[in-house]
């Protein structure tokens, strides 16, 4: 087994001459074989080691008696030890969490309290980490959740992460060392306990060499996802214009598309689902907007995404009867005249003849259509705001209509039935300014 961890160390870059290590101490066999095979190889690998252990107090005497074991195996080999006790039951009602979640925060507060400038070993072995992938598996995830658990992060080191849970068994019976068994892995009211005692052992039964496998697959996928992440990073800030936007990423392929949408809505605190990621993709391609909570939308158009708060509009419907000279729309006026098809004209033109009923200057309706100069289809005004306008435009432009419905939107166009001919007699010019 000790070939077995100095190869995953030096496969992975471990540990260096001169570091100090400490090893999480539960008590349970993965962890001792951790702390008594680092201790063995101190020498050959140049490095100090010491224990940590965590007394959660969920289990009374079985807890105190675990960390008394921890104390006694620390003193025989003279290794230097960090006991603590906390009340984690008290910290889960008070932070209104999970008790396996607030004995993990505790846990891993306290390790980074008392490694700062060292390592911390932790004993995961490749047990663990196919149970972590096919759990991840079976809940849904992406590469990074199959790859399992990562050997190293930060200044945490997992040096059993290859080795099996029958190793270490052999290795502490081989020293003839004991350990603690805590009787709540004996226990199938926990999913991982399901996975270790129900799933593994039917697929080992397929696949005699599981563990070796999926160590083999994890490191694969793991190498995959580093790619990956390394590309989207780049791609992200490519695109990456400022906290709320992104330019361009139409350019990329789906996965660096996703990993860059996600780390958009990372940057700004938005939750993140698959579903939500896919959504945010289909409008980086056709346009459009998504209500990601109260009044926070991420937005495309014209190949730009952005997060944008965006307030209910508070302009009123505006519905005048138009009239020839100068007409009031928001903070813009609206001048119209009416002339001969032979006279000078500055602004846009429509044919005044071809208008019917009556007139009047507005802003968008639910419903609006417009078939535009030149097209031979309808469109839906709805769908070409979302390509051309911010939300915060939108009820700011200009409608002119008659009866049939529009006839001119401002910045976009005027309608087919209007257009000037060779038959125009009359024309209406329209100008707008802006105050």
């Amino acid at each position: 087994m000790l070939d077995q961890i100095m190869d995953t160390m030096q496969k992975y870059n471990m540990l260096n001459m001169g570091d100090r290590v400490v090893v999480a101490l539960s008590g349970g066999a993965d962890s001792v074989s951790l702390l008594l095979s680092l201790s063995e190889l101190s020498d050959r690998l140049g490095i100090t080691v010491s224990a940590i252990h965590v007394n959660h107090c969920l289990r009374g005497d079985e807890s105190d008696s675990d960390e008394t074991f921890c104390k006694e195996l620390c003193k025989k080999n003279r290794i230097t030890l960090i006991s603590k006790r906390f009340d984690v039951l008290d910290y889960a009602l008070k932070n209104k969490m999970s008790v396996e979640q607030a004995a993990r925060n505790i846990r891993y507060d306290f390790f980074k309290e008392n490694t700062a400038g060292k390592k911390l070993a932790t004993a995961h072995t490749a047990n663990d980490n196919a149970e972590t992938v096919i759990f991840n598996l079976t809940r849904g995830t992406g590469i990074k959740g199959i790859a399992g658990i990562p050997p190293v992060r930060d200044n945490i080191i997992r040096p059993l992460i290859e080795t099996t849970r029958q190793q270490v068994e052999d290795y502490l019976s081989e020293k003839n060392q004991n350990f603690v068994t805590d009787k709540t892995n004996l226990s199938d009211d926990y999913t991982r306990n399901k996975i270790r005692h129900n799933v593994i052992p039917v697929l080992e039964m397929i696949n005699s060499s599981l563990f070796r496998t999926i160590t083999a697959d994890s490191y694969n996928f793991r190498l995959d996802n580093s790619y990956l992440e390394e590309q989207s990073v780049n791609a992200f800030n490519a695109c990456h214009t400022d906290k709320n936007t992104l330019y361009g990423l139409n350019n990329y392929h789906k996965a660096i598309r996703h990993r860059c949408i996600s780390m958009l809505l990372s940057a700004n605190n938005i939750d993140i689902s698959q579903k939500r990621i896919s959504d945010i993709d289909i409008i980086c391609t056709n346009g459009g907007k998504i209500n990601l909570h109260n009044n926070v939308y991420i937005v495309c158009k014209m190949g730009i995404i952005s997060i944008e708060d965006i307030h209910p509009s508070e302009h009123e419907d505006i519905y005048t009867e138009l009239k020839t000279g100068s007409n009031k729309f928001m903070n813009k006026e609206v001048i119209i005249f009416i002339r001969d098809i032979s006279e000078k004209t500055s602004g846009t033109i429509i044919d005044a003849d071809k208008l019917s009923g009556k007139v009047v200057l507005r802003n968008r309706r639910a419903g609006d259509k417009i078939q535009f100069k030149g097209n031979n289809f309808t469109s839906s005004v709805k769908k070409i705001f979302n390509e051309k306008f911010s939300l915060q435009e939108r009820d700011q432009i200009c409608f002119i209509a008659d009866e049939s419905g529009p006839v001119f939107i401002e910045k976009a166009g005027i309608s087919e039935r209007v257009k000037v001919t060779h038959d125009t007699k009359r024309v209406m010019e329209i100008t707008i300014h802006c105050e």
